[in-house]
């Protein structure tokens, strides 16, 4: 089966990224990096990208001026998403202008998700289906979260190109039966596509 239907990643892929900007009124980066690393950030935002709340990972932290920083990350989401990664939404564009189905698949808090919506409107209004892990309570690479996608926008995986800036997330795409691009960039991207027939 040829594949005629796109499925991006978000944040690494059409948003720009950055958690440590959430602080950036009350430290420098090279602070706001050690912080994180002192509460292990990565490993408490998977748990909520996995559908804990940011209130229950502040509470796993011992020292209380860390847990308050952390627990104010929502409400500052919106400085951690400061630009779109303008050449991937060109071509999300143009698969949208010539009619192909574009859908994402993102790991995103439930409870950032709308700050990041807030941001930047235009997620809410570009993708036919969207599955968001803290929605759904399943992350990638689980191949249940592709599954889902799937069963929501009622298409078979082998009709879909999965697009992630991290390569365990496509390993888990092609696990799932669809086939998968790892996203070094847009230039890349696009060549990646066009050796498949979608551009």
């Amino acid at each position: 089966m040829t594949p005629d239907t796109v499925v991006f990643d978000i944040g690494g892929v059409l948003i720009d990224w950055q958690p440590h900007l959430a602080w950036a009124d009350e430290m420098d980066t090279a602070a706001a990096h050690a912080f994180m690393d002192r509460i292990a950030f990565e490993k408490l935002n998977l748990a909520c990208d996995a559908g804990a709340t940011f209130a229950m990972a502040a509470s796993q932290i011992s020292d209380p001026d860390d847990a308050a920083r952390l627990a104010r990350y929502v409400e500052r989401y919106q400085h951690t998403v400061p630009a779109k990664i303008t050449g991937t939404w060109d071509i999300l564009h143009t698969l949208k202008n010539a009619g192909t189905p574009v859908h994402a698949i993102t790991n995103w808090s439930a409870e950032t998700w709308p700050e990041g919506c807030k941001a930047h409107p235009e997620l809410l209004e570009v993708f036919n289906t969207i599955v968001v892990s803290g929605e759904v309570g399943v992350i990638k690479p689980s191949t249940e979260i592709y599954t889902l996608l799937c069963h929501r926008a009622d298409i078979a995986p082998e009709r879909c190109v999965f697009i992630d800036d991290g390569l365990h997330n496509c390993i888990g795409a092609r696990a799932a039966g669809m086939d998968a691009i790892h996203f070094t960039g847009p230039d890349a991207l696009r060549k990646d596509l066009e050796a498949r027939s979608l551009l």
